[in-house]
């Protein structure tokens, strides 16, 4: 099993929600709402005040999902995702030793 997270442009999540439901078996996913930076922005700040104003806000995905999945589901986030621009987002993938689905109390060995 692999934990998936995202960070992607807001525009983006109906587009990405949309595509993913098509996958069978896909597990689901949670949602936040955040805001931040990239490399891009190496600008010395001013001060406290413009440290905490120079975010843009994003879209936080993190999912649980099996190994055969990983793939595919990479594959939707980066391409519906993509807009070409700075500040698209970034994606990544960590192993996951164990998970339990509390609501079918049904332990899942990764």
């Amino acid at each position: 099993m692999k934990e998936i997270k995202a960070v992607v442009q807001p525009a983006k999540l109906a587009k990405i929600r949309a595509a993913l439901r098509h996958i069978k078996d896909f597990p689901g996913m949670s949602v936040n709402k955040v805001e931040g930076c990239g490399k891009h922005l190496q600008t010395p700040s001013a001060g406290v005040k413009e440290e905490l104003t120079d975010y843009s806000p994003k879209v936080y995905l993190y999912m649980v999902v099996p190994d055969e999945l990983v793939e595919g589901i990479l594959q939707i986030i980066v391409e519906v995702g993509h807009t070409g621009n700075i500040g698209d987002g970034i994606v990544w993938v960590t192993p996951v030793e164990r998970m339990i689905r509390l609501s079918e109390q049904i332990e899942v060995l990764g």
